[in-house]
């Protein structure tokens, strides 16, 4: 008789333990850390005519300084090849500058120049927050510096967020093509379930399982 009762006490001892188990994944659930996602966004510039001036075209981004060039007409393909498609896009004038209408977390893309390349990345105060360089003078089809090659792959990343851009060859401009941009931004949030409504249904299910595990042991 009490080896029954003391089996009987182990069992509701071992309920309570499950209890508390399902408590803790629910709190665990809704204060733990969630996974970041980010998304990314290549702009190609193809669907554009040669010569067309980029401004406001791209939902989202206002470009400066900026112009089409496109592949068997004004752009000398064997120099500066496209990284895909046709279209490339050019300094016209001056460095090409880039605003984001909303702030991106990185920024990168493909780039041939036959001057060294600065790429400054600043937020919405207007602060430098990255930057990256060339890595030559010169990265032309028929008279790249040795070792380098066509469509060099320049980015810059700030968790902080990125509102703008300036990419600069010689200052006057025609000194470079850009091609395959990509941008990083962070996902739109997707709704969740509320906190008490998450509680609410882990205290129902452990309840049920101490329920069921106390009939068990009857």
């Amino acid at each position: 008789m009490k080896f029954n009762r003391f089996l009987g006490a182990c069992r509701r001892t071992r309920a309570l333990i499950t209890l508390h188990a399902c408590g803790l994944v629910v709190v665990v659930f809704l204060l733990g850390p969630r996974s970041v996602f980010a998304d990314a966004t290549v702009i190609n510039f193809e669907g554009l005519s040669d010569g067309t001036i980029l401004t406001n075209q791209i939902p989202g981004l206002t470009f400066s300084n900026t112009v089409i060039l496109t592949g068997g007409f004004s752009l000398n393909e064997f120099d500066f090849p496209p990284h895909s498609g046709v279209n490339v896009v050019s300094d016209n004038g001056g460095p090409i500058s880039i605003a984001f209408n909303t702030p991106v977390l990185g920024f990168d893309a493909y780039f041939t120049y036959v001057a060294p390349l600065s790429l400054l990345a600043f937020n919405a105060s207007s602060t430098q927050v990255a930057n990256a360089f060339s890595l030559f003078s010169n990265n032309t089809g028929t008279a790249g510096d040795p070792g380098s090659s066509p469509n060099e792959l320049l980015q810059v990343n700030s968790l902080s967020g990125i509102s703008s851009i300036s990419i600069t060859g010689v200052p006057a401009g025609g000194s470079f093509v850009m091609d395959d941009m990509t941008l990083i931004t962070a996902p739109a949030p997707t709704p969740e379930p509320s906190s008490l409504s998450l509680i609410l249904t882990g205290i129902g299910l452990a309840a049920c399982l101490l329920r069921r595990r106390l009939r068990s042991d009857s």
